[in-house]
Parts: C-alpha cells; sequence; structure tokens
C-alpha cells in the first residue's frame, strides 16, 4: 500500500512506499538501470528503474516515457547525499498516464521568440519554475509585512473614469456609454481608503499603454500601492526600507535552492538590509555630469543614469527631492523649496532601475485646487478633491513594481521572465 505525496514533502517518507504524479523532465539510461528525472511542480527528483526488481511491464512502461510525459509513479524514498534533492525514488510501479511525441522545447538553444511563442511550455522549466516560485515567495512576503505591520489591504477599481498621473498614455475603453480607462494606479482610491481606515495598502494589476520596448517594460503588471495617513514623507522611506529588506531577506530563507537554479550570487542580496543611501536630485545631478553625462537640472531621469547612479552603491539608493515640473500633480513641495516636492525613487543595484516611486501627498485644500486648475483636471476628480476638503490630513504611500522587484532578486536580464504570460508591445500570444 503506497502513500500518495508530492515532491516536496518525500523527506516525511524515507523509506516509504509512495505514489507521485508527475511528468518526466528527462531520461537516461545505463543498461540494466533507468534514471528518470521526474518534476510535479513542487521539485524534483531521480526515479531509479532496475531492470531485475521490476516487472517487464514497468521497465517496458519506463522505457517508453519521452519528456514530458505524465505518470503516476510509485516507488520506495531513501535519502541519496548525491542527489540535488537529497533524496531518491527506488520505482516499484509505473502507470502511464500520457505519451508525449515531439515535445517543442528541447534540452537545445531556442530562440527568444520561440520560446515566448511556447510560453504555456517553457514555465515547465527548472529556470522558469524557479522565477514563478520566487514571486510567489516575494507575493507571500508582500502580504506578511502589511499584514503584521497594521495595514489593511483594499482592491481599488480597474476601470477609471481618469488618469492617476497625467504623463503615462493610457488604455481607452468604452463603458457602455462613457469613456473609461484601465487603471495605470490604484494610488488615489488608496489616499481614499487611508482617510477611512489608517493604513493600507493595494495589490493589483496595472496597465501602461507606452510603446516602450525595453528590459524593464511591460504593458500589464501588477503594483503594490500603500497609504498612510498621518505620515510625513521621511516616515514613509523608513517603512519602504524596512518593507524591501523583509521581502528580501525572506527570498533568502525560503527560496535558497530556487536562487541557486537561477545561479543567482546571494552575496548581494545578503547586505540588502537598511537604511539604505540617500541623496537628492540636486546631488545625483551633480554625480552624473562628474561621470560625463549632459544632464541639465529639471530633466528627469532615464535608465542610462540610474544605473550609473547605481553602480556606486551595494544597496538600493533614494534619490529625493525632484523638480515639482516633472512630477505628479498630487506631490506635496517641499515648505523649505516649493520647486522641489518631498519624493523618492528607490533605485535598485545592479542596474535594475526604479522599484519604488514614492511622496508626500499635498494635503493643502488651497493648493490642490490650484493643482487642480494648473492641471486642467475636471469634474472626475472632484472626489479626490473632497478628500482635502473633509478632513484633510498629511499622509504617504509608494508603489512598487513587482516585476522589476522580481527580475532584480532574480537576477534576469529581462522582466518578461518575472510573470507567467507577459504581455508587452507586439506580444498578446498565448
Amino acid at each position: 500500500m503506497s502513500t500518495k505525496t508530492v515532491i516536496k514533502r518525500v523527506n516525511e517518507h524515507i523509506g516509504e512506499t509512495v505514489t507521485i504524479g508527475a511528468w518526466i523532465n528527462n531520461k537516461r539510461s545505463s543498461g540494466k538501470i533507468q534514471f528518470l528525472q521526474l518534476r510535479d511542480g513542487t521539485g524534483y527528483i531521480q526515479g531509479v528503474v532496475v531492470k531485475s526488481e521490476v516487472p517487464e511491464s514497468v521497465w517496458n512502461d519506463a522505457k517508453s516515457m519521452t519528456q514530458e510525459s505524465s505518470l503516476y509513479v510509485t516507488g520506495v524514498i531513501r535519502e541519496e547525499p548525491r542527489s540535488k534533492s537529497g533524496y531518491e525514488m527506488t520505482v516499484t510501479d509505473i502507470e502511464v498516464i500520457h505519451i508525449t511525441s515531439e515535445y517543442p522545447i528541447t534540452p537545445k538553444e531556442h530562440g527568444v521568440d520561440f520560446l515566448m511563442d511556447h510560453r504555456h511550455l517553457w514555465l515547465r522549466s527548472n529556470r522558469q519554475r524557479a522565477v514563478m516560485v520566487i514571486r510567489a515567495e516575494i507575493i507571500r512576503a508582500v502580504q506578511e509585512f502589511f499584514n503584521t505591520n497594521g495595514f489593511t489591504k483594499v482592491d481599488p477599481p480597474i476601470l477609471t473614469p481618469s488618469a492617476a498621473e497625467d504623463t503615462t498614455e493610457l488604455f481607452h475603453i468604452k463603458y457602455f456609454d462613457e469613456d473609461a480607462y484601465l487603471t495605470q494606479s490604484g494610488q488615489l482610491y488608496m489616499e481614499a481608503a487611508a482617510m477611512a481606515l489608517g493604513k493600507v495598502y493595494s495589490f493589483g494589476p496595472t496597465f501602461r499603454a507606452e510603446k516602450s520596448k525595453t528590459r524593464r517594460h511591460l504593458i500589464e503588471f501588477w503594483m503594490i500601492e500603500p497609504e498612510m495617513a498621518f505620515t510625513t514623507h521621511e516616515e514613509s522611506l523608513e517603512v519602504q526600507e524596512q518593507f524591501v529588506s523583509h521581502v528580501v531577506q525572506s527570498v533568502l530563507k525560503n527560496c535558497r535552492a530556487e536562487l541557486e537554479t537561477l545561479e543567482r550570487d546571494v552575496t548581494k542580496l545578503e547586505h540588502i538590509v537598511g537604511p539604505f543611501p540617500r541623496i537628492t536630485y540636486d546631488e545625483a545631478i551633480e554625480f552624473l555630469k562628474g561621470k560625463g553625462f549632459d544632464i541639465p537640472w529639471g530633466d528627469d531621469f532615464g535608465a542610462p543614469h540610474e544605473t550609473a547612479i547605481a553602480e556606486a552603491y551595494d544597496k538600493p539608493v533614494f534619490i529625493t527631492h525632484y523638480p515639482k515640473d516633472i512630477k505628479a500633480f498630487y506631490m506635496k513641495p517641499d515648505p523649505q523649496r516649493p520647486e522641489v516636492v518631498l519624493c523618492a525613487d528607490m533605485i535598485a543595484p545592479e542596474g535594475y532601475g526604479e522599484i519604488i516611486g514614492g511622496s508626500q501627498r499635498i494635503d493643502d485644500p488651497e493648493l490642490m485646487e490650484q493643482r487642480f486648475q494648473e492641471h486642467n483636471l475636471g469634474e472626475a476628480y472632484q472626489w479626490y478633491m473632497d478628500l482635502r476638503t473633509y478632513g484633510t490630513v498629511p499622509h504617504s504611500g509608494f508603489g512598487l513594481g513587482l516585476e522589476r522587484t522580481v527580475a532584480w532578486i532574480c537576477g534576469l536580464d529581462h522582466v518578461r521572465e518575472t510573470i507567467a504570460f507577459p504581455r508587452m508591445l507586439y506580444r498578446l500570444y498565448p
């Protein structure tokens, strides 16, 4: 009699006979022994089939197995120090579910376009599985951090009547007889939620219709957006440091095997603990000029600028106090210097760019009214103005892009591998 289990839990069944539903990841033969490399989504284990120890039918079934064929495999679990998992299965029985022929993704090299066209199959590879497991751990750690620090999760709408920021192209749709857009940020709605619940966060999909093809951009991506009432810019920066530190350390603790699969240099992650260095926009401009960049005060930073700044640090770095004119209308001006705002971008190390953008929000009703007029914000934003009219308070918030964070922690070259089915410029399949 066998117990049904999964590969991740075989350590609980040493010396016992178990049955696992699995796929053939690979196979090799050594005369009268067959070695089945098995995967079931939770992990990998080698199944050893010895011809002299199994019925002929089991031997022949093992022989018929091809890459990605599916089966129920029964056998005895034993410890094996030479195995990556530390365990092996001595196979006693096989029940064939499906024999696969001509599986398109083979161990040979394939081009990126081919792999993206077969993303639904590419996900099965060891590397892609590792990325998805780490992504899931990041999500778990995100929720753990906010749930244990007094935040309430609130879900903002995906369909909105207006833009959160007026600088980004939006996906326009018809909402019955009205114009509507796919959300580019839940932030404005989270500000409303913070006025009701104090500290809140959202975690959901966002959409940017920028026609960008860089390795840092997706059309559809996921954002974590906390908003905190009675919180200053400085206090928000401390939360951001604690948050990112917690996420990175959680991945290091719980996903060592997956990081090893990705050949990630974990020494670069082990010291990601706050406090993080901070420089002002002014200091960043001077630094970049010293590195040979021709960038005038008032210009926003691009990927080469962010990379140059990040290379000077081995932790994420905050760039604070950007010029008002290149930031969103809702950011609070510095009372000591109103041409800059109380904001910060967190730039990840190793050239991964901005992973967090945040600011203290304008809480002065008169100044917000002025911003409304300057940016021609109409009736669609009236509810947002109400937040300043009825019980305004100092408040701050930020947004973290999940996919860029996954790319950084995993050490990936492109964000297309950070989400199961990426949506990019010119790619909507599969």
